[in-house]
C-alpha cells in the first residue's frame, strides 16, 4: 500500500480494532502459541515470543491468557493444532489482497474467506496468483510527534532497518523479517510505541483506486475480512489519493 493509504486505513481501523479486543486477544494468542511451538517457551531465547508478549501487554491482554497460549504452544495443554495459511484474491477495482490466517480448522477458514470475497465484490484466487507481487517485510508506522527524524533514523540504522520513509503525518520503517524483533525491542527500550508494527506483505506495484464507490467497496471488503475470527491481517496493493481517502467513510 502507499504510505498515505496504509497510514489512513490504520488510523481508521484503530477504533474498530479496539472495540473488538476479544478478536485481538484470539489472534495474538494463536501467534504466541505458534512462536512457542517453533522456538520454545523461554522468551529469553525466543525473540519472536518476546516481541509477541510485548504486543500482548500493549493490547492489555491478561497474563493468564498469555501463559495459557504459551503452554498450548509448548504442548502442555494438548488440544488442536494451529496452522498459518495464506489466501490470495482480488477485490473491487482489481486490487490484489493477501489474507493471513491462523486457524485450527482449514476448511472453516477457506469457506469463510471465499464467501467474504464473493459477498464483497471480489474473488479468491489460486495459490501464487498474487504473492509474486508482494515482498515480506517488517513494517513500523509512527506518528511524527512520537520521535524526531534524526532520533528515529539513528535508532533504525543501529538496529538493521532497511529504510526510513517520512510522509506527511508519519514515519514508516521497513526492515527484513529477520530483524523485526530486534527493531521492536529497540523501540520498547527507547520508550516509543509504534502506531502499527507487523510482518507485512508490501506490494511491488500499486493499483490506483480513483473513485469513492470503488474505494468504499474495497474498504468494506477489507473490513469484513478482518472481522473473521481466523484472519490475522489483510494486505493490499491499492493506491489512493489522500483527498479520496478522506471522502470515504465506512
Amino acid at each position: 500500500m502507499s504510505g498515505h493509504s496504509k497510514w489512513a486505513t490504520t488510523k481508521r481501523h484503530k477504533a474498530a480494532v479496539d472495540a473488538k479486543r476479544g478478536k485481538i486477544f484470539s489472534v495474538i494468542s494463536k501467534e504466541i502459541s505458534l512462536a512457542t511451538r517453533d522456538g520454545g517457551k523461554d522468551p529469553e531465547f525466543n525473540p519472536r515470543l518476546r516481541t509477541l508478549i510485548l504486543k500482548a501487554k500493549q493490547a492489555n491482554m491478561p497474563s493468564d491468557n498469555i501463559d495459557r497460549a504459551i503452554k498450548k504452544g509448548a504442548g502442555e495443554l494438548g488440544g488442536v493444532t494451529i496452522e498459518e495459511l495464506l489466501y490470495e484474491g482480488y477485490g473491487p477495482g482489481g486490487v490484489g489482497l493477501i489474507v493471513e490466517v491462523t486457524t485450527d480448522n482449514k476448511n472453516r477458514s477457506a469457506s469463510e474467506v471465499r464467501s467474504t470475497f464473493s459477498k464483497g465484490g471480489g474473488n479468491l484466487a489460486g495459490v501464487g496468483a498474487l504473492a509474486f507481487n508482494f515482498k515480506r517485510k517488517g513494517q513500523f508506522l509512527l506518528a511524527l510527534n512520537k520521535i524526531s527524524e534524526d532520533e528515529l533514523t539513528e535508532l533504525a540504522l543501529e538496529n538493521e532497518a532497511e529504510d526510513v520513509l517520512v510522509e506527511d503525518e508519519h514515519y514508516e520503517v521497513i526492515c527484513e523479517t529477520a530483524d523485526f524483533d530486534k527493531l521492536a525491542e529497540a523501540f520498547e527500550k527507547r520508550g516509543v510505541e509504534p502506531d502499527s508494527s507487523e510482518l507485512a506483505y508490501l506490494p511491488n506495484t500499486l493499483v490506483p483506486v480513483e473513485d469513492a464507490d470503488t474505494g468504499r467497496k474495497l474498504f468494506n471488503l477489507i473490513e469484513a475480512l478482518e472481522e473473521l475470527e481466523d484472519v490475522k491481517s489483510v494486505h493490499g496493493n491499492y493506491d489512493m489519493e489522500k483527498s479520496l481517502l478522506e471522502e470515504i467513510s465506512y
